[in-house]
């Protein structure tokens, strides 16, 4: 799962892919609608790999909570974004338990669970890729 050139930009829903870079930012794609369209260098973008999530130890990156919602639900989609508050709570403490409560706001969860839904029904989450990895890493160090 390569989250790098997965993209959230402030201001406009849902996720975007990075297509190509441009002298003043770059070239997305929507993962939701395949539109193409210019991001510039003054929004705020940031890539999916580069997101964590705050616990009371360390923060976990995004992929490995994606992983964690993965195996939940066996490769399908997670709870609706747009369920009651105390909903989204509980099944982020099933997800993480340690995540911090204090700096993980509900509007937090909702846009992790919307990325999450996207992410799974355009194909672009699987467990199989990190398991390959640790395989190619412990026949490198034998």
């Amino acid at each position: 799962m390569d989250l790098s050139k997965i993209l959230s930009i402030s201001g406009k829903p849902g996720l975007f892919k990075l297509v190509s870079q441009t002298k003043n930012g770059a070239l997305i794609e929507s993962l939701m609608d395949g539109k193409r369209q210019p991001a510039f260098a003054k929004e705020k973008i940031s890539a999916l790999e580069d997101i964590s999530i705050f616990t009371t130890n360390e923060d976990v990156p995004l992929a490995k909570v994606f992983q964690e919602i993965y195996k939940k639900e066996d490769g399908k989609e997670c709870l609706s974004p747009k369920s009651d508050n105390k909903q989204l709570v509980k099944y982020m403490r099933e997800i993480l338990p340690d995540f911090d409560q204090e700096r993980v706001y509900t509007s937090d969860m909702k846009k992790l669970f919307t990325w999450y839904n996207i992410l799974i029904e355009k194909g672009l989450i699987d467990l199989n890729e990190k398991e390959e990895e640790k395989e190619i890493e412990n026949n490198t160090e034998e």
